[in-house]
């Protein structure tokens, strides 16, 4: 059932079982797996079941690091932002669990063993139609992997949601299931602790219209983010003045994204024939099927990662363009503007032209116009090294609920570039020993990261989970350190970023705690005194 919370009568006191504040990935899965259950669920979304310029307008706040858009990467209404998402998926690599000693605050309280079942469950709901992640008969109608020298460098895949729109998709079972009420257009102002700060007492509930009333839950589970979540435990500060599992100081920091760059390197072959066989792996493209959408990149193996302590990248492909024998000159009239960038292109290409005229294995001389190359435009996101200071906090300024804004101040660290710098002189090596490949570097030496070229709009590690109060906010059953029946949902949990899309683990995760919340309802239930 949904109900409009602008139409709810001021004053109200809800009770039920459960609330689970946002209807994103993470919410609508854990309601759909106690759908049917003796749980009563209430699902609090901000927004409605449609873009709202206002209700999008108490996502906006404050930048004050490397510039990164508040709003545009996010969407407040039902569904979240599965609205917009692209639809890649991959399960996190097992490396990515583990503490690594050359990575600082790593380490999950989860193994990648221990969270399979629920990656199954996690592609069923997501919509995909294969498991074959890895899996080289999957994928070999579409095309070649490249044969690339030793072993750093791998072929892995990213298998593709339609991408699943989850408040389209899972709208109509949300409303038939009887224990569950959605409660549209309704924003959570504060979770509101008992007067010893250990359990949620109640949330105070508000709309844009100014109807105010109360939902008091026996259990809650925050799954509004990878930034709202730090933002929603910030601003329940009546009782606790640091907010709700803050009393590390731990809540908003570690904040971490995938930096993209979209020309850190460019990749040369020199057989033509090669081309068409290798570009249809590393696009998106159709398994024998037909029915599953799968697309290869170039990842590294776990062992040079531990030997080089590096962190993760994944590479993709753009387009082959052919490279000349000389390069093109400006047309007639070009302006000054279209002329430097020719010589620019040119003093690029000069010592790989030579290269590329080696490796045709001819004395002879090629005329201007031969094609000596054909040149793949490289892609990477990268992971980022845990940072304390990249961070979640307040802002001086309200939203239009009287809230105070987030303040978001994340960091890029010239570690983050030497790392990604290092993975791509990896790649360099694998094509040069296959030898039918180059690679050409474009990604600089940096005394300073300080600018993001571009990101995955993935936020990640703001409420991370750990064993360690002192240095997470959440347990590995997803409780929150030191309250006992608050939880947390999402991308917020991430104790280190990797490098993959985080919506499969995300709902990998939602699904394990959704079936935490059933065992600890019924442990409930079986506890209660007979009346």
């Amino acid at each position: 059932m949904f109900i409009d919370g602008r139409k709810v009568d001021n004053g109200t006191v809800i009770e039920t079982d459960l609330a689970i504040i946002g209807a994103g990935a993470a919410g609508i899965t854990i309601a759909r797996e106690l759908a049917g259950s003796g749980i009563s669920v209430a699902l609090i979304e901000s927004g409605g079941f449609d873009f709202d310029a206002a209700t999008q307008d108490l996502y906006e706040g404050e930048s004050v690091g490397v510039d990164y858009p508040l709003t545009s990467s996010r969407l407040r209404y039902f569904g979240g932002s599965t609205n917009h998402w692209g639809g890649w998926c991959r399960p996190l690599e097992p490396i990515d669990f583990e503490k690594r000693d050359w990575v600082p605050y790593s380490g999950w309280p989860v193994t990648r063993e221990e969270l399979n079942p629920f990656y199954d469950r996690a592609r069923d709901i997501c919509q995909i139609k294969s498991g074959a992640f890895d899996d080289p008969a999957a994928w070999q109608a579409g095309g070649t992997p490249m044969p690339l020298a030793g072993s750093e460098v791998e072929t892995r895949f990213f298998l593709y949601s339609p991408p699943t729109r989850f408040g389209q998709v899972y709208r109509s079972a949300i409303k038939q299931a009887k224990n569950i009420t959605c409660y549209l257009n309704s924003n959570v102002m504060e979770i509101v602790p008992a007067a010893n700060g250990t359990q949620v007492a109640h949330l105070d509930v508000g709309t844009l219209s100014g109807v105010r009333f109360t939902i008091k839950p026996k259990s809650c589970v925050l799954a509004c983010g990878g930034i709202e979540n730090a933002r929603m435990l910030l601003v329940s500060n009546s009782v606790m003045k640091t907010g709700l599992g803050n009393e590390n100081d731990v809540v908003g920091r570690f904040f971490m994204e995938h930096p993209h760059v979209g020309s850190p390197a460019s990749f040369v072959v020199t057989d033509k024939d090669f081309v068409a066989s290798w570009y249809r792996t590393y696009t998106k493209m159709r398994t024998q099927a037909g029915t599953v959408m799968i697309r290869g990149c170039l990842m590294f193996s776990p062992d040079y990662l531990r030997r080089t302590e590096s962190l993760g990248t994944v590479i993709t492909f753009a387009p082959a363009s052919p490279v000349m024998a000389e390069p093109e000159a400006p047309v007639a009239g070009a302006s000054d503007e279209e002329k430097a960038k020719a010589a620019k292109a040119a003093a690029r290409d000069a010592g790989l032209r030579n290269v590329l005229q080696l490796a045709r294995g001819t004395n002879s001389r090629a005329t201007p116009s031969d094609e000596i190359g054909w040149r793949f435009g490289v892609g990477c996101a990268t992971e980022q090294a845990p940072d304390p200071a990249s961070r979640i906090t307040l802002s001086d300024q309200k939203d239009a609920l009287g809230l105070p804004r987030t303040r978001l101040d994340w960091h890029l660290k010239k570690s983050d570039a030497d790392n990604l710098r290092g993975n791509l002189m990896a790649v360099a090596r694998a094509f040069g020993g296959w030898g039918e490949g180059r690679v050409q570097l474009l990604f600089p030496e940096r005394d300073a990261w300080t600018e993001a070229e571009g990101w995955g709009n993935h936020h990640l590690g703001t409420t991370r989970m750990g064993s360690d109060p002192k240095l997470s906010v959440a347990d590995g059953d997803c409780r929150v350190h030191g309250m006992s029946n608050l939880f947390i949902a999402g991308s917020s949990l991430y104790p280190t970023g990797a490098t993959v899309n985080p919506t499969l683990t995300i709902v990998a995760l939602a699904v394990r705690l959704s079936d935490h919340l059933k065992r600890r309802f019924a442990q409930s239930a079986s506890a209660a005194p007979v009346q």
